[in-house]
């Protein structure tokens, strides 16, 4: 499956813009900024002949301390996940097993990044509207969280987040 866009929303026009990010295998990946702030990590890889690791720590790695975790798995190749944003959580996401696409919008610019293997990482600062999708079937994504659930840091309404975004531009523009 493949979203198109969000029917009923003014950021439809928005969606013709959107930018897919390719990481090719072996390819070097320095901190890459993407849309809204979001950046793609190089996570280390270390190999032997029995087997590999790949690992983030706080303050090298990672671009915050994380506080929670959570792993979604099992999800059918057709269904969507997140498409939200948040407040003031970061984010990071690592597909541990298998691959999905994660396709950030800003509220003007929208961008696709496939995460395929344990050594990329993507930071998703607050105030980015997210969803993840194309899920292979066996897909395995690690989230890192900078704070525990709280319902009220979601923005479940695109429309709403757009509305947010335009305050903040407006409120920046004044400064």
């Amino acid at each position: 499956a493949r979203v198109t866009g969000y029917i009923g929303t003014k950021g439809v026009e928005q969606e013709r813009r959107l930018r897919r990010r390719e990481i090719r295998e072996g390819q070097v990946v320095e901190e890459q900024s993407l849309v809204g702030g979001a950046r793609i990590y190089q996570l280390p890889r270390i190999s032997d002949s029995r087997g590999s690791i790949s690992f983030a720590e706080i303050e090298q790695s990672l671009p915050f301390a994380a506080v929670r975790y959570f792993v979604v798995y099992g999800v059918p190749s057709r269904e969507v996940r997140g498409e939200h944003a948040h407040r003031c959580l970061d984010e990071f996401l690592v597909c541990v097993h298998g691959q999905c696409s994660v396709r950030m919008f800003d509220g003007t610019d929208s961008e696709e990044v496939l995460l395929d293997r344990p050594v990329l990482g993507l930071h998703l600062p607050p105030m980015l509207w997210t969803t993840q999708y194309k899920y292979s079937a066996d897909a395995v994504l690690l989230v890192l969280a900078s704070d525990i659930y709280r319902e009220q840091d979601y923005i479940r309404s695109l429309d709403e987040f757009l509305s947010l975004q335009s305050s903040l531009r407006g409120s920046l523009r004044e400064v």
